[in-house]
């Protein structure tokens, strides 16, 4: 994650004359709000240690009391607004108030602004907007290291192991989908697992733990991995990254499976969210042409990667509809439900933050964006100790998400987060019934919870399972199967 370094920052430009610009601000003087956009009220957060957000009564804001979070967020819309704009000498003022009251190394809502700021300095330095403006800023910022900081590192799988098990933001879609994978193998010899997942096949142990334990014996396990890293770009792959290939992590899987006494097969398919999987699917067409399919339970587990499939704010593709002998205008996003729904799953199991960054507007993604990330910021605190290197990985990850939300477009762009009732609405249009998580599932998960932090927690919204961090929703895990 991009950090600013503090130095002796030299003063702001020389301010617009009252009234040049409705968002003027400078030292000593005042920020004029009342004509910023504003969130609607219902899906404004409480955060910690506010009561209030700011109203137009109170809009006309000093230097001295910018630190309450709602200015933050308001400031950083200002922002985002000025580059938007070209206009170079606004974005020069609020970019110097900024990383004066939200330094990279304090409180978790002054790490989460100087997040934001940082993605901002990084899509005016693509975009070309307020080239000079952003200069001083790249410059005095720790900007060229860019959110590829965590690329920078590379976790052997016993450290990733690790690192994903410091909180059950992970954990709870892994906890939830190997109950319910479990369940749709009982009774099938043959288990085949399509992976679609970014953190690299840690869930799997676990799974072949279970599957070990089967009271008529383990399947045979047939794994079939994404392997996203090897047909994308680097700013189009998200974190965390592996130190070794696939074929390695598959020989160690492999092993770990024989140790358990469970058989199993691990294959590696390349492929692109930018194209809807299209490799990988096109794959397993042909894998259902030679297998015994009667034999076989297949379950496709998509574990936080589906939201990298483009959707409809990305374009369109045309998708012919056999029954109706014409075609139809879809998102790549549809269209891979579709496709996996015609492949006939026993199972598709679903973990996705519960957050919308698809708004076609940068400030409309900042809003969605810094009323959703502040619960990584808030949990770390309860965690991970101050200046660990574990808490830099931590925070480097939410801060690659903060740049590609703001700062990427296109095909670059792979976090465009649905929620949770926009991804049932799309499971049910392509096909899918939901199934709910039985008893034992969600007390696996309760469970698991019971390790860590006091502010975790689950409850059940229809058939899904929603983790939640003080009240507030995180991620869900929901479970298809063909209607």
């Amino acid at each position: 994650m991009m950090q600013f370094t503090h130095y002796t920052a030299p003063p702001p430009p020389p301010l617009h004359p009252n009234g040049a610009h409705g968002g003027s601000l400078g030292l000593g003087l005042f920020l004029d709000v009342v004509g910023a956009p504003r969130a609607a009220a219902s899906s404004a957060r409480p955060w910690p240690g506010t009561t209030s957000f700011l109203t137009p009564a109170s809009s006309k804001i000093s230097l001295g009391n910018l630190n309450s979070t709602s200015c933050m967020e308001q400031l950083l819309v200002h922002c985002a607004n000025a580059i938007e704009a070209n206009d170079a000498t606004l974005t020069q003022q609020i970019l110097w108030v900024l990383n004066n009251i939200a330094p990279p190394d304090g409180d978790s809502n002054q790490r989460l602004t100087a997040a934001f700021l940082c993605a901002l300095v990084a899509r005016a330095s693509r975009t070309g907007a307020c080239s000079k403006a952003v200069a001083a800023a790249v410059v005095a910022s720790a900007a060229g290291e860019s959110a590829a900081a965590l690329h920078a590192h590379r976790f052997t799988a016993v450290e990733l192991a690790s690192f994903v098990d410091l909180t059950p933001w992970h954990r709870f879609g892994y906890t939830a989908a190997n109950a319910a994978i479990v369940d749709a193998a009982e009774g099938f010899p043959v288990l085949h697992v399509v992976e679609l997942g970014t953190t690299h096949c840690m869930q799997i142990p676990t799974l072949i733990d279970m599957l070990a334990t089967r009271a008529e014996g383990p399947p045979i396990l047939r794994l079939t991995v994404a392997d996203v890293a090897s047909a994308s770009t680097a700013a189009a792959t998200p974190p965390p990254a592996l130190d070794m290939s696939y074929d390695e992590l598959g020989a160690k899987l492999v092993n770990f499976a024989r140790s358990r006494n469970v058989s199993m097969d691990f294959r590696v398919v390349p492929t692109s969210p930018a194209d809807a999987f299209s490799s990988l699917v096109d794959q397993l067409r042909v894998q259902q042409l030679v297998s015994d399919g009667g034999a076989e339970a297949l379950v496709v587990n998509c574990h936080m990667l589906l939201h990298a499939v483009p959707d409809e704010t990305a374009g369109t593709v045309m998708l012919g509809l056999a029954a109706q002998q014409q075609q139809q205008a879809v998102s790549l996003r549809t269209m891979l439900l579709k496709s996996l729904r015609a492949l006939e799953p026993n199972l598709l199991v679903v973990a996705e933050e519960d957050a919308d960054f698809t708004a076609g507007d940068v400030v409309g993604r900042l809003r969605a964006a810094f009323n959703f990330l502040w619960i990584p910021y808030d949990a770390v605190d309860t965690f991970l100790p101050k200046g660990s290197e574990q808490r830099r990985w931590y925070e480097a990850e939410v801060g690659w998400k903060v740049e590609n939300v703001l700062a990427q477009e296109g095909v670059e762009r792979v976090e465009r987060q649905e929620d949770r009732g926009r991804w049932g609405q799309r499971m049910r249009g392509a096909g899918f019934r939901a199934v709910a998580f039985g008893e034992e599932a969600a007390g696996e998960v309760k469970a698991m919870l019971n390790e860590h932090a006091a502010g975790w927690g689950m409850k059940r919204e229809d058939d899904d399972l929603v983790l939640t961090w003080k009240g507030h929703n995180v991620v869900f895990t929901s479970a298809w199967a063909p209607s």
